[in-house]
């Protein structure tokens, strides 16, 4: 089992969140519905990120899995 998420693409995913809205970000990278689990890390040590939108809008969540602020992209991708 490797400790090292799967990069799913290298560069952030724009989505919409709703404030005060649950969401569940997926933290080992095969997820088919990225950025967003879909429950594809049951064979891997990873856990999906639960999360709670503080305002509505567009944001930029993480798509290489190595942000530092997860969910959110911090531009670790340009350093890969």
């Amino acid at each position: 089992m490797s400790d090292e998420p799967v990069r799913a693409q290298l560069g952030p995913y724009q989505v919409e969140l709703v404030e005060g809205k649950p969401y569940f970000f997926c933290t080992c990278g095969k997820s088919a519905k990225q950025p967003f689990c879909d429950g594809n890390h049951k064979d891997t040590e990873f856990k999906s990120l639960r999360f709670v939108a503080t305002s509505t809008g567009t944001f930029n969540l993480c798509g290489c899995k190595g942000t530092d602020d997860p969910p959110f992209c911090d531009g670790s991708h340009n350093v890969l």
